[in-house]
């Protein structure tokens, strides 16, 4: 569904301004909304940029070798637990676990040695392992967030000796094919943007060199388009389950470290970043290569999100690509906030099993609701407190599936005739009045 007309003239306003104050020679904007394009803002003519124009994405490219080695994990080639020496056999830095590398917490240094990586020749796997040593832990495991490209290029590596092939040909076969992101690629392909530093006194162009990263590829190196990431921004949404569990992304989206420790508005997952704006929390990542600069966030609760590129090496006057996302993101939920999905009357009454489980039950003097709902859940909760739900997994058990109940077991509790008098869940105990002791 399109954007309003009011709501689409303001994300028009907000692009066309930060092109102009930021000096881009071009910019792409995407708004997305229940996996489809519902508007695209445009500005810019070095070149004219379209919904099919390649630029380079950076960083954004963690996200997808992040998801790599998550399908791996679920496929039981690899624990998050892991020392990078279990896959990658002699590094100085083997001790480093799989989590700590994706969730930028190893404490390893931020560049592999050598030229600028994003701006020369890429080296190959054996060199960049090669260049390590045990100073490059810059601070011990956990101490503090600490970003790390190199971290991703040992976990490109370790993936291409789990699987026995290239990271880019993981990629293509197990992402970017499956979600028809056939304008996703490695190298460059036309159309696509040349990138470009301007100069800070004449702003004339510079055009930056097109760069294969190597073994840091799995870092940096990808090029998208609008429609394209559009679709990598469904997926952060809201997976595909043949491609990845959708529990598996959930998990991907617990905070590892915090990145702004003063006011807690930005952290690390297991390769996305996070971004508290106000009471909304996204989810995505920023990216930069020279001459170019990216950015992917998304509202998963309501499977919206943004997708921006700019082929210049920063902005302006203030402008930041990725803050121009999220400021464009957030204006969209504002104005056309997501309307909840219809109720609809059961087909038919629970079964009585379940029926004598609803109604009021209390705790320590405070009262809980439970009600059946179409699925056959349990739901509710404390009045005014946070809402459960349960599953049921057996007779009398049930698995909690929300809340600060999510994964304990409710077990129901029953007297001599069968009547259920208690619910226990995980040693708090419900009963049918104030009055009965737990």
């Amino acid at each position: 569904m399109a954007l309003l007309p009011e709501t689409a003239r303001q994300v028009d306003l907000l692009v066309a301004r930060a092109q102009a104050e930021g000096h881009a020679p071009s910019l792409a904007l995407g708004v997305v909304r229940n996996g489809e394009l519902a508007h695209v803002a445009l500005a810019g003519e070095h070149p004219r940029p379209d919904v099919d124009l390649q630029y380079r994405i950076g960083s954004i490219t963690k996200t997808m070798t992040a998801v790599l080695v998550m399908q791996h994990r679920d496929a039981g080639r690899l624990a998050l637990d892991d020392p990078l020496d279990k896959h990658l056999p002699g590094t100085p830095v083997g001790a480093l676990t799989v989590r700590q590398l994706l969730g930028h917490a190893s404490g390893l240094q931020r560049e592999p040695d050598g030229e600028w990586w994003e701006r020369a020749a890429g080296r190959d796997l054996d060199t960049l392992l090669a260049g390590l040593t045990p100073d490059k832990i810059a601070y011990p495991p956990h101490r503090l967030y600490h970003y790390s490209n190199l971290a991703y290029g040992l976990l490109g590596a370790a993936l291409e000796r789990i699987a026995g092939a290239p990271w880019a040909d993981l990629l293509t076969e197990r992402l970017l094919a499956p979600l028809g992101m056939r304008r996703t690629t490695v190298l460059p392909a036309e159309p696509y943007a040349r990138g470009f530093v301007v100069h800070p006194w004449h702003e004339t162009l510079r055009e930056e060199p097109l760069t294969d990263s190597g073994a840091m590829a799995p870092a940096g190196q990808l090029w998208s388009t609008v429609e394209d990431l559009a679709r990598w921004a469904t997926f952060l949404a809201d997976p595909d389950p043949a491609l990845l569990d959708p529990a598996t992304l959930t998990e991907m989206c617990v905070p590892v470290a915090i990145s702004d420790l003063d006011s807690w508005t930005g952290g690390h997952g297991l390769g996305v970043e996070f971004y508290r704006v106000g009471e909304r929390v996204y989810v995505g990542h920023g990216g930069s290569m020279p001459g170019y600069v990216a950015g992917l966030a998304v509202h998963r609760p309501t499977r919206t999100a943004v997708v921006d590129f700019a082929n210049s090496y920063g902005m302006r006057g203030g402008h930041h690509i990725s803050a121009l996302g999220r400021e464009v993101l957030t204006r969209v939920l504002d104005a056309e906030p997501t309307a909840p999905a219809p109720w609809r009357p059961a087909a038919a009454p629970p079964a009585a099993e379940l029926t004598e489980l609803t109604g009021r039950w209390w705790w320590m003097g405070v009262e809980y609701g439970f009600r059946v709902d179409a699925a056959g859940d349990l739901v509710g909760g404390m009045v005014g407190g946070p809402p459960l739900r349960f599953t049921p997994e057996g007779p009398d058990r049930w698995r909690g599936r929300s809340g600060p109940q999510d994964g304990e077991i409710l077990t129901v509790v029953r007297d001599s005739a069968g009547t259920p008098v208690a619910l226990d869940i995980a040693t708090f105990v419900l009963t049918r009045t104030p009055d009965q002791a737990p």
